[in-house]
C-alpha cells in the first residue's frame, strides 16, 4: 500500500478510535454551554482590585514558554489519575493574563540574564549582562561603570519592605543574581570565574555582591562553593572535589554574611533537618544553601536532605511576611529551563508541576486583597506539541499516527539540542523505547550540544491589587514598572497618593537613531559571531 493511502487510513482510524476517549457528560452541548455560562458570569462579576500592594509574590518560571505550561497542565492532571487537558492548574486561576516580547537589545532570542534585567530593573539590555543597561558591553568591566540599573527588589527594601530570593538554581544564577547584582557578565559567579583584567578594572563577583549591595532578608537555593575559599570541603560531599570552595580571596562570605547580622536571629543552614528547625516567627535572616551549584531536579531530590520548592517559598513567605510594611518575594522555578537545554521533557515538565504547587502554597499563605502575585515565564525553548496522540494519552508518549517513514515520534520534541538521532538519514526506531523515563531526551531536529532558547512572546498572569495591569502584550521590561505602581515602590508613587495624571517624560530621541542602529548592526553580529561559537550554553 501506498505512504499516502496508510497515512490516511491511519488518520481515519485515529479519528474513529480517539472519540472513545471522550467523556460521555462531554458528547452533551449542554455541558459546554454551561461551563461557558459559568466562566462568563465570573468575567462580568469581577471588579477590580485598585489597592495598593503591601506584598509582592513574583514567580518566574525559567524557560517556562506556553508549550511547556500547556504540556505541564497535561501532566499534572495525569498523575492524578486524570486524562489532563481539561486540568486547572493553579496557574489557570489567575483571572488576568497578557503577554511579554522577550528580546534583547542585541538579540531577537534572549538569555536569562537580559530578560531579568528586563522584568526586575525595569530596562532591557543586553544578552549576558545583569543589572545594567544596553550601554554595558558583555564581558567588559569598564563598559559597567556608570551603567548600573537597580531591581524592584531593591525599590521594595527601600520603602522599608522585607524582600527574600527563592530558586533551585544557585543563589548566583541569572535571575536571582540580577535583584541584587550588577555585572557584565552573567559568568562571574565568584571572583574565581573573573579575568584578571575585570578584577583589575575594579569589578566584583556575583557572590560578594550577594552580601554588599542589599540587605536581602531571606536567600534560598544552591551556591555553597562559591562562597567558600578554594578547597574548602563541602559538608554535604566531602570527597568531591568539584563541590569544594572556588574563590581565590580566600573569604567565606557565609561566616561573612553572619557576621554582618549581628544583635538579629539569623540563621544558615544547608541541609532538610536544620532548615525545618528554623522558626519563620522568630527569624530575621535566612541563608539556605542546599547544594554546591544548583539544586536537584525535582524527580530526584532526596527528601531527607533537600526540602521541596512548595517547602522553600512556605519558609520564605512566613519569615518575611511578619513585616507590617510588607514584602517582595522572587520565587524561581529555574531548573524548568535546564532540564529544556538538555532536552528532557520529562525533567521540565515535573520542574513545572512542582512550580505551580509552590504558587498554590503562595497563595494559601497571603491574602490577595494586599498581594499582588504575579506568575510568568523569562523565555522559552524550541519545544513543539505535536502529532495527533488521543486525549488522555500521556504526555509524555508518542503520536498514535506514525511519519512518512512508518516510524512513530513522540507528542513533544525540540527544535534543537543534543537529542538529534538521525544516522545516515534515518530515525531510530523507538517502538519499543520507554519514552516516559527521566532519562529519556527527546529527539530534535538540528544537532546541537544543548538546545537554544527560542522567541516567542511568553505568558503573564496577574491577581490581586492592580492586577488588571497585566494586560494586553507588552515589552517584558513594562513588568518591573507595573509592579512598582502597584506597591508604590520606586519612582512612580502616584498610586498611594490617590494620582493617575502621567509624569511625562521629555527625553526625546532622533528620528536617525534606527537607522543608525540598523547599519552598525551588521557590524555588531560580525564582531559576536565570533564570540557565539564559544557560547555553548546560555541559560
Amino acid at each position: 500500500m501506498e505512504p499516502s493511502k496508510v497515512s490516511m487510513l491511519a488518520l481515519f482510524l485515529l479519528v474513529v478510535f480517539g472519540t472513545t476517549a471522550a467523556k460521555v457528560e462531554e458528547e452533551n452541548p449542554e455541558f459546554w454551554r454551561s461551563q461557558a455560562k459559568k466562566t462568563l458570569q465570573t468575567a462580568l462579576n469581577r471588579k477590580h482590585n485598585t489597592n495598593v500592594a503591601k506584598n509582592i509574590l513574583f514567580f518566574l518560571g525559567d524557560g517556562m514558554g506556553i508549550t511547556t505550561y500547556t504540556a505541564a497542565r497535561i501532566l499534572k492532571g495525569q498523575l492524578q489519575n486524570h486524562t489532563g487537558e481539561e486540568t486547572v492548574m493553579t496557574m489557570d486561576t489567575f483571572p488576568y493574563v497578557g503577554l511579554a516580547k522577550t528580546y534583547s537589545v542585541d538579540f531577537q532570542i534572549p538569555d536569562s540574564a537580559a530578560t531579568a534585567t528586563a522584568y526586575l530593573c525595569g530596562v532591557k539590555t543586553n544578552l549576558n549582562t545583569i543589572g545594567v543597561s544596553a550601554a554595558a558591553r558583555n564581558g567588559v568591566c569598564k563598559s559597567q561603570k556608570g551603567n548600573e540599573v537597580t531591581s524592584i527588589l531593591k525599590w521594595a527594601k527601600d520603602a522599608g519592605k522585607s524582600v527574600g530570593i527563592v530558586t533551585t538554581t544557585r543563589v548566583q544564577h541569572a535571575t536571582p543574581a540580577t535583584s541584587y547584582a550588577h555585572s557584565a557578565s552573567r559568568k562571574w559567579y565568584s571572583d574565581a570565574d573573573m579575568p584578571a583584567a575585570a578584577k583589575r578594572d575594579g569589578c566584583t563577583d556575583i557572590a560578594s555582591q550577594l552580601l554588599n549591595n542589599t540587605d536581602i532578608d531571606v536567600i534560598i537555593g544552591g551556591g555553597r562553593k562559591y562562597m567558600t575559599p578554594r578547597g574548602t570541603k563541602d559538608p554535604e560531599y566531602p570527597k568531591d572535589y568539584s563541590s569544594r570552595g572556588k574563590r581565590q580571596d580566600k573569604r567565606n562570605l557565609i561566616s561573612e554574611w553572619l557576621n554582618k547580622k549581628t544583635g538579629k536571629v539569623a540563621h544558615y543552614v544547608w541541609n532538610k533537618t536544620d532548615f525545618d528547625a528554623v522558626n519563620p516567627e522568630t527569624t530575621d535572616y535566612l541563608m539556605a544553601l542546599f547544594e554546591p551549584g544548583d539544586l536537584r531536579y525535582e524527580a530526584q531530590r532526596d527528601p531527607s536532605m533537600d526540602p521541596s520548592i512548595i517547602e522553600t517559598t512556605e519558609k520564605a513567605v512566613r519569615i518575611l511576611r511578619k513585616n507590617p510594611q510588607g514584602f517582595f518575594l522572587l520565587v524561581e522555578g529555574g531548573r524548568i529551563d535546564q532540564a529544556h537545554h538538555d532536552g528532557r521533557a520529562y525533567m521540565a515538565l515535573h520542574e513545572t508541576v512542582a512550580f505551580d504547587n509552590a504558587i498554590a502554597k503562595g497563595l494559601e499563605l497571603t491574602n490577595e486583597e494586599e498581594t499582588l502575585t504575579i506568575v510568568m515565564a523569562d523565555h522559552s525553548h524550541p519545544i513543539t506539541f505535536n502529532g495527533y496522540p488521543f486525549r488522555g494519552q500521556s504526555i509524555l508518549g508518542k503520536s498514535p499516527l506514525w511519519a512518512k517513514d512508518m516510524l512513530p515520534y513522540t507528542t513533544l520534541m525540540y527544535g534543537n539540542g543534543p537529542g538529534h538521532k538521525i544516522i545516515n538519514g534515518t530515525r531510530p526506531d523507538i517502538r519499543n523505547v520507554d519514552t516516559k523515563t527521566e532519562e529519556y531526551v527527546q529527539l530534535s531536529a538540528v544537532p546541537t550540544a544543548s538546545a537554544t532558547h527560542s522567541g516567542e512572546d511568553v505568558a503573564v498572569l496577574a491577581r490581586g491589587p492592580m492586577a488588571h495591569l497585566f494586560h494586553g502584550i507588552q515589552e517584558q521590561n513594562y513588568i518591573a514598572h507595573a509592579m512598582a505602581y502597584a506597591a508604590c515602590v520606586g519612582e512612580d508613587l502616584r498610586h498611594c497618593r490617590g494620582q493617575t495624571t502621567p509624569v511625562f517624560d521629555h527625553t526625546t530621541f532622533d528620528n536617525n537613531s534606527a537607522g543608525e542602529a540598523q547599519s552598525s548592526a551588521a557590524l555588531i553580529s560580525c564582531l559576536l559571531s565570533g564570540a557565539l561559537l564559544a557560547l555553548h550554553v546560555l541559560m
